[in-house]
């Protein structure tokens, strides 16, 4: 996946300091048992969008996402209309699994069933029982020019 490729230039930026900062930590980075984990909760999300399961992905959101949105109608009416990647994709692939500012980022690959591309960051963070939650998802466009 080329960075130069994503627009504006400063997003091409932040995923080079994403990927500087996943080298820097990678001594005492996230484990084995934390990428499948993690990945497992993006994934349970994503199998809950295809079925239009409002409460299963609701459930994997964190607890200030929860807050924020009040329902999961209120989550999936945003997810649908502000992450068309996501919500419905033909494609997901996991990229690198980085920390950065202590919290956990993990990096996956859309593609939308329109064909267009998208890189999503998600954030993740550990709840009370030790489950990994989702604490928020930026969408960044692939530019249209060597996608």
């Amino acid at each position: 996946m080329g960075l130069q490729n994503w627009r504006p230039p400063f997003l091409a930026a932040l995923c080079t300091v994403l990927l500087l900062a996943a080298n820097v930590a990678a001594a005492d980075g996230p484990s084995p048992s934390e990428h499948t984990d993690i990945q497992a909760a993006i994934k349970q999300q994503l199998s809950a969008f295809s079925r239009d399961d409002a409460g299963g992905a609701f459930s994997i959101a964190s607890p200030m996402i929860q807050r924020m949105f009040g329902s999961p109608a209120n989550f999936m009416a945003m997810v649908r209309s502000g992450y068309p990647q996501v919500y419905r994709h033909r494609r997901a692939a996991f990229g690198e699994l980085s920390q950065l500012n202590g919290e956990l980022v993990q990096i996956v690959e859309f593609t939308g069933t329109d064909g267009h591309k998208a890189l999503a960051l998600y954030s993740m963070i550990k709840d009370a029982a030790g489950t990994w939650r989702i604490n928020g998802c930026r969408l960044l466009q692939k530019g249209e020019r060597g996608a």
